[in-house]
């Protein structure tokens, strides 16, 4: 049984973390499926949208205790291990945001620690109603300093840390509120609508998507008057494309557009 399934429906693949016994802990294991995965997927031209979820009854309970405690044992007291750990999952969350296609989490039951941080990388997430979202390491005495790097670009600084602080946790209709997730939905409804986004995007010109991804998070970081200057030369390229041309002719023309990918 893969620890990571992988299943492909027309241009959508659908992601599932499939560790349930272990509430789909990001251990070594899953981080390098992951990394292998998504590695392999940003080479395949054939898929626009990817979903991520978790099998069983979590989507993502974050880094896996028993392993970080088994790395106590080494002469360092664990700390060569814990950095390698930590560099793994980094690596995971950027190829995540670096990924030419979009990704959206499909969210049930908790997200918390590393999975709460998992939630904030993607670039979408839906999740049932009754998920609970938390970075609550402060619990057991670890601040959840690394998953705070990705909560604090998703939601407004104060309710980020005051999360971080008390360990406590949010639902999904406060998540949807705070914008750590887009939609809070019936869980019933969870996979529907999670596939409908996905469709919805996959639907787009795939090659506008990916250089509108790629954009959309190069001018975060900069200055207004630098993002203006660095989104219109992005313009520019989008615009260059044969297919861009023929969807501004087909709008004109009241028809829809025949693009070649």
């Amino acid at each position: 049984m893969a620890i990571l399934e992988v299943t492909q429906r027309q241009a959508v693949t659908h992601l599932t973390m499939n560790s349930p016994e272990r509430l789909n802990a990001l251990s070594d294991e899953m981080l390098a499926a992951l990394q292998e995965t998504l590695d392999r997927l940003a080479e395949d031209r054939s898929c626009r949208v990817i979903t991520l979820a978790g099998a069983g009854k979590a989507f993502c309970a974050g880094h896996d205790l028993r392993q970080m405690q088994a790395m106590r044992q080494s002469p360092d007291n664990g700390a060569a291990g814990f950095a390698g750990l930590f560099a793994r999952c980094t690596d995971v969350m950027l190829r995540i945001q670096s990924m030419p296609q979009p990704v959206i989490a499909q969210v049930h039951g908790i997200a918390t620690a590393a999975g709460c941080q998992l939630v904030a990388t993607c670039d979408m997430a839906v999740a049932a109603e009754g998920t609970r979202f938390g970075v609550n390491g402060v619990n057991i005495g670890l601040f959840c300093s690394t998953p705070m790097v990705a909560l604090s670009r998703n939601i407004a600084p104060k309710k980020a840390f005051e999360m971080l602080s008390t360990g406590d946790f949010i639902d999904a209709a406060c998540a949807e509120e705070l914008g750590l997730i887009n939609h809070a939905v019936p869980a019933e409804n969870l996979k529907t609508e999670t596939a409908a986004l996905a469709d919805k995007i996959a639907g787009k010109l795939g090659a506008a998507v990916r250089i509108g991804k790629r954009a959309f998070y190069a001018q975060l970081g900069l200055p207004t008057a630098q993002a203006y200057a660095y989104t219109g030369d992005v313009m520019i390229e989008n615009l260059a494309l044969g297919d861009t041309q023929e969807g501004m002719q087909a709008f004109i023309e009241k028809r829809d557009p025949d693009w070649s990918q």
